[in-house]
């Protein structure tokens, strides 16, 4: 009988650790991408194909002419409903203006609008509890055509771009802290607004 050389042993030990060592991370990549997929994106909002809006031959609520262009460089929060604003539209409204305060130091880098649409003046109260809110006569013209809603368009709230693209919407009954997580990853990570 003939005994084992512990020095060839050892050897193979070593080799076989060697090989383990190589072959463990393409096995860990294998599982990674093929067992453990991720779930493909972080945002909570609905990404939606980008899309320029139309930028003339709109006025703010006051009459003064508006652009889209006026709002370049900045995130843009955007609601569309009537100027009556049933209690949907006011939760909204609220919504918006608590997501934007939320940003802390970086508030500046977003502003609201709300898309009103119809003839319908909003009230004063309305007017002077969302002070800051660019209200936009909307009716009748291409604008409101731009957005693409699930249902109907007083249903969602739209996210524009720093460089003027529509490019997300969130859902009638959204969780607002979700949509603040949103917005704060967007800024931290934009260098354009």
């Amino acid at each position: 009988m003939s005994k084992e050389n512990p020095k060839a042993r050892r050897n193979t030990t070593v080799i076989w650790l060697l090989i383990a060592v190589c072959i463990a991370p393409v096995a860990a990549s294998y599982l990674a991408y093929y067992v453990w997929q991720p779930s493909g994106h972080v945002n909570y909002g609905e990404l939606i194909e980008p899309r320029r809006l139309p930028d003339a031959g709109f006025t703010l609520a006051d009459g003064m002419p508006f652009g889209w262009q006026q709002l370049k460089g900045r995130w843009v929060l955007v609601t569309a409903d009537s100027g009556s604003c049933d209690a949907h539209c006011y939760q909204k409204l609220i919504y918006l203006r608590q997501i934007r305060l939320a940003q802390g130091k970086d508030m500046d880098r977003v502003e609201r609008v709300w898309l009103i649409t119809d003839a319908v003046n909003p009230k004063a109260e309305i007017i002077a509890r969302f002070e800051g809110t660019m209200m936009i006569r909307a009716a009748g013209g291409r604008l409101l055509d731009s957005f693409p809603a699930h249902g109907s368009l007083a249903d969602d709230i739209y996210l524009i771009d720093p460089l003027g693209n529509l490019m997300m919407r969130y859902p009638r009954e959204a969780d607002p802290r979700r949509i603040v997580k949103d917005i704060e990853r967007l800024l931290k990570i934009s260098r354009i607004g």
